[in-house]
């Protein structure tokens, strides 16, 4: 027998901040909708907001594709060994097995969300 998926309205200040594996200085993520905490199985869904200095180690996915959206703030982006600054309204697609990462470079917190899919990377 399937498992009944359950619909729900959350908001983000219901939800804890997290620091997930290799992020540092304060790179903070709200796990709004996953498998964990809504049993998706096609989508991640976070907002996340990075204190100046804060970053991901530099990582690729295998399969998963990313979407990152930025909300406030700026900082840099790594991604295939070039930099660019990211800043708000930048939106950021990243397909399986590209080299990314994200710091923030800037004086105030950098906030974006990132959709991720599929939820894990196997």
């Amino acid at each position: 027998m399937a498992e009944t998926k359950r619909w729900f309205i959350r908001n983000i200040a219901e939800v804890p901040w997290k620091e997930f594996p290799n992020h540092f200085g304060g790179a903070l993520s709200k796990p709004l909708v996953m498998p964990e905490n809504a049993g998706t199985r096609h989508i991640d869904y976070r907002i996340s907001m990075y204190q100046p200095m804060a970053y991901v180690q530099k990582h690729a996915h295998k399969i998963q594709e990313q979407v990152y959206h930025v909300l406030e703030g700026e900082g840099l982006m790594e991604i295939d060994n070039e930099t660019r600054i990211v800043r708000k309204h930048d939106v950021i697609f990243l397909p399986p097995g590209i080299e990314h990462s994200i710091t923030n470079s800037g004086i105030t917190d950098l906030v974006f969300l990132v959709v991720t899919s599929p939820p894990t990377d196997q």
